[in-house]
Order: C-alpha cells, then structure tokens, then sequence
C-alpha cells in the first residue's frame, strides 16, 4: 500500500493498531447498536453498506445485528484492524486501502463514515466526498465531530491529526441534490448507549 500523507501513515501505523486495542468491541457494538436504531427508526433499511474507515468493523456487525440480510463492505488503512476487519465481517468485500485510494464501480444503499472524516487530510476530502455521493445509491451517513468553521486539534499530544468542520454542510453544498433528512447529537454521557460527543447527519439522494 502507498502511502502519500502524514495522516495516512499515522493511521497505518502504530497508533492505529493501539487505537483498536484501546476500544472494547463488547461496548463498541452494543452502543452502536442503539446508535443506528435511532438513526434508521421508522425508515427503510439499507440492504447494502459500505463503510469507509471500517476498523476492525464494530459498525458493520452492528448493522448486520440489526438488519439481518443486509450486505456489508468496508475499506480499512491500518493492517492490523484490517485482520479484525476480516475475523468480523468476512474477507468479501473488505479492502485494506487508504479511502482515498479505494475505487469501486458499485454502488450501495448506504455509504457512511464514523469518526473518520475527522482524521482526513483536510485537501482530501473533496475526493471523499465524491466517493461518498458516487457509490451511495440512496442513503449518506455522516457521523463525526461538528464545528461551524473548520479547526485542527490536538489529538493525543499529535497536531494536524484530527480535524472539525460541516462536513455534511459541505458534502450537501457541493452536492445539490442531497437532502438532508435527519441529524442528532450523541453525548458521550449518554446513560444507555454512549458515542464520543458525536454529530450524525443522514442525507438522502
């Protein structure tokens, strides 16, 4: 795999392996689960996904818990999570490439990122964005950290490694078409199904 960027060979590395090892699939899953009930309450379920940024596929497996049937792919950097990606989810459809360098000609019901678009190369997400709307056949799940204005912060003692902004304010200015059908705050207090003060927006083509 080439990698082309600081933040690409951060997430390869090192560090991605210890951030898989910091979080608990038991927890992950089960507040995942009550995250995408939420989301997808009362609305037609997604028969197909695909998730950039997969890691060892906690969101993946948790919409397959909920929507029996459903197809999952996933696109993973780091080959250590990757590995779990497999053990999880299945060798087809899973891809260990950066999401910038993933190409398919497929498209899914969903497509989505969860913490991910945060840690992107702020000069690459236009080309995100576009794999976004281009494989999304009806649903584009944004579930990241929010700011109106975009912001780096320090992240772990790590600058330029984690980044705030509207990404779906952006994803929908640059594309016209999307509406957006919902959004919600998740707290990291949350008694029942925590997430880390996430922002989830979920657009329809």
């Amino acid at each position: 795999m080439k990698i082309k960027n600081e933040q690409q060979k951060f997430w390869s590395g090192n560090f991605g392996k210890e951030y898989v090892k910091r979080n608990s699939l038991k927890r992950l899953l089960k507040n995942n689960i009550g995250l995408f009930s939420k989301i997808f309450f009362n609305r037609s379920y997604p028969k197909s996904c695909l998730e950039l940024g997969s890691n060892i596929g906690a969101n993946l497996l948790a919409l397959r818990l909920l929507f029996p049937g459903i197809k999952t792919s996933g696109v993973e950097i780091n080959e250590f999570a990757f590995k779990e990606l497999v053990r999880l989810i299945g060798k087809k459809n899973c891809f260990n490439k950066s999401i910038e360098d993933f190409k398919s000609n497929k498209k899914y019901d969903l497509v989505f990122t969860k913490g991910v678009l945060i840690h992107i190369n702020p000069k690459n997400l236009k080309k995100i964005y576009e794999k976004l709307f281009k494989m999304s056949k009806k649903y584009i799940l944004i579930v990241e950290y929010y700011n109106p204005k975009p912001v780096s912060i320090n992240y772990r003692g790590h600058k330029d490694k984690l980044f705030k902004r509207d990404f779906a304010g952006e994803i929908m200015k640059k594309y016209k078409s999307l509406k957006l059908i919902d959004y919600g705050f998740v707290y990291h207090g949350d008694l029942s199904f925590p997430q880390d003060d996430l922002t989830w927006f979920l657009l329809k083509k």
